[in-house]
């Protein structure tokens, strides 16, 4: 039995953290970079950024570069599973900034649900939910009326008894697919 987590687990996990993927596309660009740096280049609040390099440490995506000037202004690098997946995300925020809805894009369970819909190609409520095993109802329900809006997503209501509302990605989403396949199978 394996420890490693499922797809949609990997992805849930990357976006936990709105801006793991814009930090990890950061240090792609960069090859490392400061704290302050990243704070002012990406605009992220302090805390914020605390956290996600925590948590992108967690991960062994991201490190703390030892060799590199001050102990209180630390670097930080991609480590080797970080760099296999950093070109991906820049991919993907290049991809969300095209078709403007990066704020949308970033929220934790927008992409994982596109990656879910990518691999099934149509699916119902219960059956994305099942997919992605830790989002709640709620999360759910909001991500997907939030893709609709951004036309990641459609809605088709079958004519039946009772009525299935059935989702599938719209053409807007072919431009993010390829990077969340990258995501999905690091």
């Amino acid at each position: 039995m394996s420890n490693e987590p499922a797809p949609g687990e990997r992805l849930a996990q990357l976006f936990h953290h709105r801006w793991a993927v814009p930090v990890l596309a950061e240090l792609h660009r960069t090859s490392g970079s400061r704290f302050v740096t990243l704070h002012r280049r990406l605009g992220i609040g302090r805390e914020s950024l605390r956290r996600t390099l925590a948590s992108l440490a967690e991960q062994e995506l991201v490190a703390r570069n030892p060799g590199y000037g001050h102990p209180l202004r630390p670097e930080y690098v991609l480590t080797a599973p970080g760099a296999a997946i950093a070109p991906a995300c820049a991919e993907l925020m290049c991809a969300l900034d095209a078709l403007g809805i990066s704020s949308i894009g970033l929220n934790k369970w927008s992409m994982p649900v596109v990656a879910a819909l990518d691999a099934a190609g149509s699916s119902r409520f219960a059956q994305l939910r099942e997919s992605l095993p830790p989002v709640s109802p709620r999360a759910l329900a909001l991500a997907l009326k939030a893709l609709a809006e951004a036309g990641l997503v459609e809605r088709n209501v079958v004519d039946s008894f009772p009525p299935t509302a059935v989702y599938t990605l719209a053409r807007h989403a072919d431009a993010v697919s390829p990077a969340l396949r990258t995501l999905a199978a690091a």
